[in-house]
């Protein structure tokens, strides 16, 4: 069995990477930074007897996915698990953002996750068999001033995978989207949100727990998998609070 993981060299998807491992699952790591994923893989291999294949991309980039499947395909892998973990997000009035780093967010956030998901899907549906995570954020449930874009992509992510759950029933694969609060990554950092209330003010969730909480929802096939009391409320709330309230709630929280 293998596990192809995007966004492996830290934080939740690395995190991620090793419960799949200890699990015996041979490993495929995609990210930007070779470095760390050279080191993430001898660490696993070390830890537990698995291969893990190390593949550097930048998924923002026109065409990254094809190379991801033409990688696969070269080292003769066959993918049982699918995880759509990269993603980054920006912190800032639309109107003053950098419009390179929007285009990229919703290449990363959305086309790669798409593309990807196309890519490796109708293999598990001849297999009969397969999963896939796609990683959104509780940021999914309501729209987000100051991070408009970001929390938009996250929206496309669990209604992509809602709707793919239905497609799929019945074919046996299964599809998980993972909405966590804000979690402890560097996250924070690329959308250079340090100076945000959000930043501040609110409790960060380990990086570890989030993994392993969506590591067992999607083992036990559950759509939609809010790691935490906390979360679970905020998620419902936005369901019944007036829409108004709900926007300008986030952005109090957020500027």
């Amino acid at each position: 069995m293998t596990a192809l993981i995007t966004g492996a060299s830290g934080g939740i998807g690395a995190e991620l990477a090793w419960l799949f491992a200890s699990d015996g699952f041979d490993l495929v790591l995609v990210a930007r930074r070779k470095e760390k994923l050279i080191e993430l893989k001898n660490e696993l291999e070390s830890a537990h007897k698995i291969k893990a294949s190390v593949f550097e991309c930048d998924l923002s980039k026109d065409g990254a996915a094809m190379e991801v499947l033409a990688f696969t395909k070269e080292e003769a892998l066959s993918v049982d698990v699918l995880v759509n973990n990269a993603g980054f997000g920006d912190w800032g009035l639309f109107a003053d953002c950098n419009l390179e780093k929007q285009n990229q967010m919703i290449h990363l956030n959305i086309l790669a996750l798409t593309e990807l998901t196309r890519l490796f899907l109708p293999q598990m549906t001849a297999r009969k068999s397969g999963r896939i995570l796609n990683v959104a954020s509780i940021a999914s449930f309501m729209p987000g001033p100051k991070m408009s874009v970001y929390y938009a992509s996250k929206a496309f992510v669990r209604s992509f995978t809602e709707a793919l759950s239905v497609e799929l029933k019945h074919t046996g694969v299964m599809v998980t989207a993972l909405c966590p609060g804000p979690v402890a990554t560097d996250f924070w950092d690329r959308a250079e949100a340090g100076s945000s209330k959000i930043f501040k003010s609110l409790l960060f969730a380990d990086s570890k727990y989030i993994a392993r909480y969506g590591y067992k929802k999607l083992m036990k096939g559950k759509v939609l998998a809010l790691p935490g009391l906390s979360t679970q409320i905020f998620a419902f709330l936005t369901k019944i609070m007036p829409g108004n309230l709900v926007r300008n709630l986030v952005y109090k929280i957020q500027k």
